[in-house]
């Protein structure tokens, strides 16, 4: 995994490549991609078309039309923009694109240089939201799950972008915080009855605290997503339950390296994460 720094400048660390070696075209020339096949891939992976979303998913942003590498990340932010130049890809693939609803559309500020250094590199943005979240096998609920360990459960809720699991034996909020700080390398906010036994675990990535009442309704004993809001504490406490905020960024990290990974294995292009760290 590799990180940029403040300013955007890549840091070493270790990228996630293809499990395989690079393959190359005939003549010896480097194997590319057509950007519609990329995107016909994605698309037909992912499934964006059955999701009302807050943005729009698959390629929000066209660059070359042939594809050598791709740069992956949780968010398309100035520094991963900047990262992904540095480092000669010609697409980026981010679970938070852009051009959000409701969001001022005028092309100003911040958001004029994210573009106008994307266009000036000639790079394609690929962007996957709620498809991402959700996806049965490199999605970030599932994702998050495997990497800290848990059952797969299943799922609940709309779009079943909820999971819950039956753990194989009952953890109290101590340990189950110390995994997730173990995981994901911050501490986790942890609210509710404090003293209860989980055995019934349900999460969702990113920011879905107001899902705490559909897990309640489910019989959760304790619900993990990234971000907590005010009325949070509050639902935790009334309903006895445990509700653990360990990070948006955080838990959103681990599907889009999945993805990337599959693509690495389907075209044999190289694929890096690279990480713009986000304590929130």
């Amino acid at each position: 995994m590799d990180r940029v720094d403040e300013t955007g400048a890549q840091a070493a660390g270790k990228a996630v490549q293809s499990t395989e070696p690079m393959r190359q075209a005939a003549g010896g020339a480097t194997l590319t991609v057509d950007r519609t096949v990329l995107s016909g891939f994605l698309d037909s992976l992912l499934e964006p078309r059955r999701f009302s979303d807050y943005c729009p998913n698959g390629l929000q942003a066209e660059g070359k039309p042939r594809i050598a590498s791709v740069v992956c990340g949780v968010t398309a932010s100035l520094a991963l923009v900047k990262a992904a130049a540095q480092s000669g890809a010609d697409a980026i693939l981010v679970h938070h694109g852009w051009f959000w609803r409701g969001e001022d559309p005028r092309v100003i500020g911040p958001r004029r240089e994210r573009l106008a250094t994307l266009l000036a590199h000639d790079i394609n943005l690929y962007a996957y939201h709620l498809p991402l979240d959700v996806h049965p096998e490199v999605g970030n609920n599932v994702a998050l799950a495997r990497h800290l360990g848990w059952p797969q459960g299943e799922v609940f809720g709309r779009d079943g972008l909820i999971r819950m699991a039956q753990l194989d034996q009952p953890t109290d909020v101590a340990s189950l915080s110390r995994a997730l700080q173990d995981g994901l390398g911050q501490a986790p906010l942890a609210v509710g009855d404090l003293s209860r036994p989980i055995r019934r675990l349900a999460w969702c990535t990113g920011a879905a605290q107001d899902f705490l009442q559909d897990a309640i309704d489910a019989g959760a004993d304790a619900f993990v997503s990234g971000e907590i809001s005010e009325r949070t504490t509050h639902l935790a406490r009334e309903a006895g339950v445990v509700y653990l905020a360990a990070g948006h960024h955080a838990t959103e990290r681990f599907g889009v390296q999945a993805l990337g990974q599959r693509l690495a294995d389907a075209f044999g292009i190289p694929v890096r994460f690279i990480d713009d760290p986000n304590p929130v």
